[in-house]
Formats: structure tokens, C-alpha cells, sequence
């Protein structure tokens, strides 16, 4: 009995020397984990910088920012940015008109008057659409949505604006109606129960008390959602087109930032040419552009932030 006893005082003795090693394990992998993800950060970061900085020594950054046309091939080549970010604003715009009441809708709903059971199923279902691969979506809105906008508006050219920004707006629908009902869920029942006992509806209540407590939540969803809008890439690729144009015709063929990173990587330029540098000089647009929407929604997350 004696030597049982001694063996187990021996076993937990091991297993906390155990538990304390694996204490001072756990916080360096941690540690490791997230210095490997700002060593990541920064390298795309400088890898960006040194490559925009080249091209800069060899076009003018006024002209780069200010120039109205974009055709970086050939010896008369035009490297004003102007018409790819048109073209990226265009589609970000249908696809936020398409996606913003749709997914607010679809927020309201699941969070105020869904049935539980209801609930469990038709989010999962919602979200499902996030998992779907994007270049199925540009397909989709090659083969099939435009078409059916074929039919409605004349003259419609195979590549236009309106079927990617459409299609794009179907996409990031969970992103918004997902975060979105998140925020509104987190509003306490107390200020539902106290509106609805002074008269108010359900639809009084959504409208008028969660949607306004729960604004700083649905504002930054908003902005994922535009952010997530402007880095499309393979949509965009596969249905607008790639002529950049400096214009607000839906209907007509035009490039986004994205769509010409992909066209030149294709081996449309040459290694070490002005056209290939080009692409950094773009893609450090793009991450202007979506770091200032990223550092705008956690602003207003964090300024906005509701005490219940």
C-alpha cells in the first residue's frame, strides 16, 4: 500500500513538472506565432516599397496619380492610374448597393424575428456563400448573370461592370449579414422588453432601438464589406473586362487595380521592365486603399462602441 501510495505521489509530482514546462512552452509558441505574423506584415510591406519605389525613379508620381489614361505596353506607354481606380470605385459601388440592403435585410431578420430553429438554419446557409471559391463566382457572373442582363438591357457587351459588381455584392452579403447580426444580437433584451412595453412594435423596436445601438457594429461591416469589395480579384478578372476606362458607364468593359495585377502576372511584362514594376506601384494602391477602410472600421468600432 505504501509503495502505491509513493508511486502515485511520484506520477503527479511528474505530470506537474509536466504541466509546468509546458506553462513556459505555450506562451513562446504564442509569442513565436504572432512574431512570425508582424515579420510577415513587414516584409510584404518593404517588398511593396522597394519594388513601387523603382518605378517611381523611372515614371512621375504626379503623373502616376493624376494621368487619365492606363496603357503601360509598347514604347508610347500611359501609366496614369486614374481609369484602373475608376473602375475598382465602379465596381465597389454596384456591389455595395447590391450587398448593403440585402444583408442589413437579412441582419434584421435573423437577429429580431427569426425563429431560433429558423435561425440555426438559414445562417449556416447565409454563410455558405462566403465559402464558395471566387473564381465559381466569375463564372457565374460571365456565363450566367450577364446573360440575363443581356436580355434586359440592348446591346450589352459580354464584359461590362454591372454583372462582376452585381456578382460581388452577392459575395460579401454573409460578411455583412453575418456581422451585422452579431452586433445587433449583442444589444441587451432589456432595451427591446422597455420598448416594446412602452407600445412600440417589433419592427419599431429593430428599427428604432437595436439598429441605432448596434450602429458602430453595422457601420464597421459596412466597411470590411467595401474593403472586401475593393480587393475582389478574380470576379472582376473574369467578367469586367480589361480595358481601363475613366468613366461611370455600368455598361461598358473596364479594369479594376486587381483585374491588371492579374493580366500582368500572366506574363504580360518582363521581369525587371517598367510594366512589371508597374504592378507593385498598384498593388500598393490596393493596400492604401483597404488599410485606410480596415483603420476607418476600427476607428469607428472603438469610437462608437456602445456601453449598454
Amino acid at each position: 500500500m505504501a509503495v502505491n501510495v509513493k508511486e502515485i505521489m511520484n506520477e503527479k509530482k511528474s505530470n506537474q513538472h509536466f504541466l509546468r514546462i509546458l506553462e513556459k512552452l505555450v506562451p513562446a509558441f504564442f509569442l513565436l506565432c504572432a512574431i512570425i505574423s508582424v515579420l510577415t506584415t513587414i516584409g510584404i510591406i518593404l517588398t511593396l516599397l522597394v519594388e513601387t519605389i523603382t518605378f517611381f525613379n523611372r515614371v512621375s508620381f504626379t503623373e502616376f496619380i493624376t494621368g487619365t489614361e492606363w496603357w503601360p505596353f509598347g514604347e508610347n506607354a500611359s501609366y496614369g492610374i486614374l481609369p484602373l481606380i475608376s473602375g475598382t470605385l465602379l465596381i465597389t459601388v454596384i456591389a455595395m448597393i447590391v450587398a448593403l440592403p440585402i444583408g442589413m435585410a437579412s441582419a434584421i431578420y435573423l437577429s429580431e424575428f427569426a425563429p431560433p430553429k429558423v435561425r440555426k438554419v438559414v445562417k449556416p446557409i447565409l454563410e455558405i456563400l462566403a465559402g464558395i471559391p471566387t473564381i465559381v463566382y466569375g463564372f457565374f457572373a460571365l456565363t450566367f448573370v450577364t446573360p440575363m442582363l443581356q436580355l434586359a438591357i440592348d446591346d450589352l457587351p459580354i464584359f461590362n461592370a454591372l454583372s462582376p459588381g452585381i456578382v460581388v455584392g452577392i459575395m460579401i452579403i454573409p460578411m455583412i449579414a453575418s456581422l451585422s447580426e452579431d452586433a445587433m444580437s449583442s444589444v441587451p433584451n432589456h432595451m427591446r422588453e422597455g420598448a416594446l412595453a412602452l407600445g412600440s412594435t417589433r419592427l419599431e423596436v429593430a428599427l428604432k432601438v437595436v439598429v441605432p445601438a448596434a450602429l458602430s457594429g453595422i457601420i464597421a461591416s459596412f466597411l470590411l464589406g467595401t474593403s472586401r469589395a475593393i480587393g475582389e480579384t478574380m470576379i472582376v478578372s473574369v467578367a469586367a473586362g480589361s480595358t481601363p476606362k475613366l468613366t461611370t458607364d455600368v455598361t461598358e468593359s473596364i479594369q479594376t487595380m486587381t483585374g491588371y495585377i492579374v493580366q500582368v502576372t500572366l506574363g504580360d511584362a518582363s521581369y525587371g521592365s517598367t510594366t512589371y514594376y508597374s504592378i507593385y506601384a498598384v498593388g500598393m494602391t490596393l493596400f492604401v486603399f483597404t488599410l485606410i477602410m480596415n483603420l476607418l472600421s476600427q476607428y469607428i468600432s472603438s469610437r462608437f462602441k456602445e456601453d449598454y
